[in-house]
């Protein structure tokens, strides 16, 4: 650890020497790429430049960039994976229909602010959300194709709707 009178910009100097060459060995073991590895640890030590007070309370150095290494993996794999759904579901438009690259991006923006809303959210609750508000099915319905009571979509729906207005936004 840091010296208790060091500067955050010295303790987390520190820190980062003490640390970023295991960090990067162990991305690089998961991930199968220096490069990537190396992009990972370099946002692994943003998010501790954006809140330098949290190195004080690093009990298990190792332990918590490996957990905040391991979230911002995962991000980043749902990341990929909703852009290559994405390029899945458009490869087949004609050439007219084609987005252009910005309206592509902003297409990707907007899917992962749908998916950071989403998350969190039980399978089952988001079905019976969607098949509400995007297929327009009514409670019966849902329950119908669902499987379930009727009870069970309105206590679902109400789920959905309670996490959509705590989720915050960016």
């Amino acid at each position: 650890m840091p010296a208790a009178d060091a500067t955050p910009q010295q303790a987390l100097r520190t820190f980062y020497h003490a640390h970023h060459t295991w960090l990067v060995n162990w991305l690089k073991r998961r991930l199968g790429c220096v490069h990537h590895a190396n992009d990972l640890a370099h946002d692994t030590f943003l998010k501790l430049v954006a809140k330098p007070s949290t190195l004080t309370h690093i009990q298990e150095p190792r332990a918590f960039l490996s957990t905040v290494a391991h979230g911002l993996m995962v991000d980043q794999f749902r990341k990929s994976a909703l852009e290559q759904a994405y390029l899945d579901a458009i490869r087949h438009l004609p050439v007219s229909l084609a987005p252009s690259p910005e309206d592509h991006l902003a297409m990707l923006e907007i899917l992962l602010q749908i998916d950071l809303l989403f998350r969190g959210l039980k399978p089952n609750v988001r079905n019976a959300f969607l098949l509400s508000k995007l297929e327009g099915l009514t409670y019966p319905e849902i329950a119908m194709r669902l499987g379930i009571s009727l009870r069970t979509v309105e206590t679902y729906m109400a789920e959905a709707l309670r996490h959509l207005l705590t989720v915050p936004r960016a």
